[in-house]
């Protein structure tokens, strides 16, 4: 008898059961005739996250038990207690569980619920376990599901080829509210405009947005200004937490007559604040007589498949002259003209075309960079790489033929210049109507629903509170956030998480800590994860983590990937050094990324101030092209800063046990603003292997506050007051 065959008999068998105890007044297992009979047929923990106490190899990892595979298995270690537990997602009435058993069974073990994943009842118990395939009725309610062993039958550990559970109430959902593709309703923090719109009213529009957000760096609010297809005219000035986007296939399908513009004269032209904003998918034409565009900006401020027309332009990357500006991005870029980086203190460009380039402070690089400047670090700090081995291209919305449709690009591999310039990009376009609209004051339960239905999430601009996991279980699913859409974490959950599978893209998502500690912002995989993706990898675009500033925010780690073949496409992981709720034992994170998984790359990592390690990678043939971090600022003074018996901790990690990994263009810097004489041993740490390199490496002692005693390992000179910055190029 097949299992399937099995179950339908058991419940035939519970069913006719369930009519003769209507007579009698009975209940069977502890489950009333009602509950019995209306157990569902949807098994409701397929493909949801699952963690284990152990597991007997990569091979064995928890997701295996629930990804509805009869020829794949969780194994634990063989040794009691050990337990697997399955996130539903949302609190369900449990009426049925299967267990389907390989030959490492349990004897003793218990089946138990719970509604936080802290405190569990049971809701099953034996100590005659079988093995085989077991279909046990159960009766309680939660959100979580654990199967918890206390004695295996065998010498061997638990092993589950397959858990599935059942819910009372049939495995329904509420129903998802569906997505007008033509007229979809993006809520109210989005403007979309065509080219009849009047220009004056676009441009009130404008100033009305850029005079409320100049200096708004840690309001709620969020913005997007989207633009159809036409020729507009326009002075967009961006402050913080507003996106302008064009939706056309092609940035050139949007033409902007006049300026999109960063500026820092809020700070009397220091821009090394100008984070949280983008511009993407227009082409802009300047003004006659006009020949410069500035773009000052810091972190997390990309300017993203844009076009800068007229070979005689150039854009600045700094407010012209009275001010630094700190870091940023272009990727998918076409500039016809120059590229003036001026007292831009470091950049990262990627897969973009440039007339020419001049100007280096400390570290700038240039990756898959037509008209990139020659490779000559330290002086200019210059560090060229001919082409992108495996990046997939950030998805879009675009709007074409009256219908609203995302595009998402495909892997392109050992890849130079744009996607879209003189050619066709390669990729699938997805209707509006396979989305979820997440707006203001939608549901974790909500998304979670409408994610079990299949769909992707399209999320509007806003501070969107999570008092949920919104769990990723489905194969391609597609995140994008428009208006920098944030996720803030409330009561210490882990906002998102995303299970082993193939190709899931988030972008343009921001998440916030709150003031209770959140064990991680983010997951890419459970625990143990190894299944591999490198035919159609997951994929990281303009994903912000902020740990402090709005107010109090606390996370142990903020980014952990433990899945293979992950693409990181330009991230900032900030731990917060101004604003409120901030403070050595106020905004406390341990660590930044956590990298477990193998063959990951990182294309611009951005990771600042964390109390431990900035970032740790575990896994192996790991990649970072470009990397900038400031070590914590705020430290009372050395003491409170140890790792054992070395001050300090590295900025950048990699585990004794890796064998092969490699990083470009990476940069470190420290300000101890109490305590000037803390020292931080090493910016870069990693094993001497044969396969591991790092190449063309910058520490800095910002104005001499405090010494970065060496750059990798024992290698390189102290940057240190009078010596400030230092260069290495190969190590360790």
């Amino acid at each position: 008898m097949t299992p399937d065959t099995r179950r339908r008999t058991r419940r035939t068998l519970i069913a006719a059961a369930a009519a003769l105890t209507t007579a009698l007044g009975l209940t069977i297992a502890g489950v009333s005739q009602a509950q019995a009979a209306a157990c569902g047929t949807t098994n409701v923990a397929l493909n949801k996250p699952a963690t284990a106490s152990s597991a007997e190899g990569a091979g064995y990892a928890a997701g295996l038990a629930v990804d509805g595979n009869t020829g794949t298995r969780w194994s634990s270690a063989f040794s009691d207690p050990q337990w697997i537990q399955v996130d539903l997602g949302s609190t369900v009435s449990l009426c049925q569980v299967d267990l389907q058993w390989e030959g490492a069974y349990g004897k003793n073990f218990q089946i138990q619920t719970s509604t936080n994943g802290t405190s569990w009842t049971d809701v099953y118990s034996t100590t005659t376990g079988t093995g085989g395939t077991q279909s046990l009725t159960v009766a309680g309610s939660g959100r979580y599901l654990r199967v918890y062993g206390t004695a295996r039958g065998t010498g061997y550990g638990y092993s589950l080829w397959e858990l599935r559970a059942f819910t009372g109430d049939g495995g329904t959902t509420d129903p998802v509210e569906p997505t007008d593709p033509r007229n979809p309703n993006f809520g109210p923090n989005v403007n979309v405009y065509d080219p009849t719109t009047p220009t004056a009213t676009i441009q009130n529009r404008l100033n009305q947005l850029f005079t409320a957000q100049e200096r708004n760096q840690f309001g709620p609010e969020r913005y997007a200004v989207l633009f159809k297809p036409g020729n507009y005219t326009a002075d967009v000035n961006l402050g913080f937490f507003e996106q302008v986007a064009g939706l056309g296939m092609s940035p050139d399908d949007v033409n902007i007559n006049g300026h999109v513009r960063v500026e820092a004269f809020w700070m009397n032209g220091n821009a090394t604040q100008n984070f949280w904003r983008t511009a993407e998918n227009l082409s802009v034409t300047l003004p006659a007589g006009t020949t410069v565009e500035r773009y000052a900006v810091s972190q997390a401020a990309p300017y993203r498949r844009m076009h800068l027309r007229g070979a005689q332009n150039q854009i600045q990357l700094w407010n012209g002259g009275d001010g630094w500006s700190s870091g940023g991005l272009m990727a998918d870029t076409k500039v016809d003209g120059a590229v003036v980086s001026g007292s831009q203190q470091q950049w990262y460009s990627r897969n973009s075309e440039f007339g020419s380039w001049s100007g280096s402070v400390w570290n700038m690089v240039f990756q898959g960079v037509q008209g990139a400047p020659p490779p000559h670090f330290p002086n200019p700090s210059h560090t060229v790489i001919n082409t992108s081995p495996v990046v997939r291209e950030k998805p879009f919305l675009y709007f074409a033929n009256g219908e609203y449709r995302v595009f998402v690009p495909a892997v392109r591999q050992n890849s130079t210049g744009t996607s879209w310039y003189n050619k066709t990009p390669a990729g699938s376009s997805i209707s509006l109507a396979d989305f979820f609209i997440v707006r203001p004051g939608t549901t974790a339960a909500t998304i979670n629903n409408a994610l079990a239905a299949g769909k992707h999430l399209l999320v509007t601009p806003g501070t969107h509170h999570v008092n949920q996991t919104i769990n990723v279980t489905r194969p391609n699913t597609v995140i994008l956030g428009l208006g920098l859409a944030t996720f803030f974490a409330d009561n210490g959950v882990t906002p998102l998480k995303i299970a082993d599978v193939d190709g899931v893209k988030v972008a343009g998502i921001m998440f916030d800590a709150g003031a209770t500690n959140s064990p991680s912002l983010m997951e890419v995989g459970a625990p143990g994860s190894g299944a591999d993706h490198s035919a159609n990898p997951t994929s990281l675009h303009d994903v912000f983590f902020r740990i402090g500033g709005p107010g109090v925010g606390k996370a142990t780690n903020t980014l952990i990937i433990n899945s293979d073949d992950v693409i990181g496409d330009h991230m900032w992981l900030w731990r917060a050094d101004h604003g409120d709720g901030v403070g050595w034992n106020v905004n406390t994170a341990d660590q930044g990324l956590v990298v477990n998984g193998d063959d990951v790359s990182m294309y611009g990592l951005f990771v600042e101030h964390f109390q431990k390690y900035q970032t740790v990678w575990n896994g192996e043939r790991g990649r970072t092209y470009f990397y900038q971090n400031e070590m914590p600022y705020e430290m009372p003074n050395q003491a409170a800063w140890m790792n054992g018996s070395t001050r300090g901790y590295a900025a950048y990690k990699v585990a004794d046990s890796v064998n092969d990994h490699q990083a470009f263009g990476l940069g470190s810097y420290c300000v101890f603003t109490l305590d000037q004489s803390v020292v931080g041993e090493r910016a870069f740490e990693a094993p001497v292997k044969p396969g591991i390199r790092f190449t063309n490496m910058v520490t800095v002692s910002l104005g001499g506050q405090g010494t970065i005693n060496r750059i990798i390992n024992d290698k390189g000179a102290p940057a240190v007051r009078g010596a400030e910055t230092q260069y290495l190029t190969t190590g360790p």
